[in-house]
């Protein structure tokens, strides 16, 4: 049985190859979102190479195996699935559930996965809008355009939030955005940084920066 730890670095190589758009992850990139040294990095890519879950070539970067990118979706699938369910049945906020997903990942057998995702009526995605792998693996990512690229005058709908940090979420919930908010785009300043959109009747102003860390599409659509 894998460990924690290469769980953890499987799900992070994986996740990083989505945001990328990359399959290859660079040991830099990696040792920042693990918080550990670059040689640290170095040794668990040789562990994860001889377990024949990466392929890793020093200055050039590591990219899953089949066997490895099947367990990053096995973690991700059991903790979006987590996620969903503390926040469905404990009502646990969007900022609260990602931590303790984290926790109980690890611990929980794929059977109880999948009575989870039985019980919740095989949901699509979590509470952040991920969307949740299906037993046999597969995922699908749709197409979404940031909100800093919205057009103005159009409508959107918020459908998924990169940066699930619990200060990022907290901060989306005191501005009145959560997942499927809709709103309009007022205006878009790319020159000063500022996008406004207009939330429930009422003008609210986001940097750029949170913009683009907001997936949305039409207003309405599937």
């Amino acid at each position: 049985m894998p460990s924690l730890t290469i769980e953890n670095y499987v799900k992070t190589i994986y996740r990083l190859g989505v945001r990328q758009q990359n399959p290859t992850a660079s040991t830099g990139k990696l040792a920042e979102l693990m918080g550990v040294s670059p040689g640290t990095v170095t040794s668990m890519l040789k562990t994860l190479k001889e377990a024949g879950l990466a392929e890793y070539k020093p200055y050039e970067g590591v990219r899953l195996t089949e066997s490895g990118r099947s367990l990053a979706l096995r973690v991700l699938r059991r903790h979006r699935l987590i996620e969903l369910f503390l926040a469905r049945t404990l009502e646990m906020s969007w900022d609260e559930v990602h931590e303790e997903a984290e926790n109980m990942e690890h611990a929980v057998s794929d059977l109880l996965v999948d009575r989870i995702d039985e019980y919740l009526g095989f949901p699509a995605v979590d509470p952040h809008g991920d969307p949740i792998p299906k037993p046999d693996g597969s995922v699908s990512y749709p197409d979404r355009t940031t909100l800093a690229q919205w057009p103005v005058g159009e409508s959107f709908r918020l459908t998924r939030v990169l940066d699930q940090s619990s200060e990022f979420l907290r901060y989306l919930s005191e501005t009145g955005l959560s997942l499927q908010t809709t709103g309009k785009v007022l205006s878009n300043h790319a020159t000063s940084g500022i996008i406004r959109v207009l939330l429930e009747g009422r003008e609210t102003p986001l940097s750029m920066e949170v913009a683009e860390k907001l997936l949305v599409d039409s207003h309405g659509s599937d």
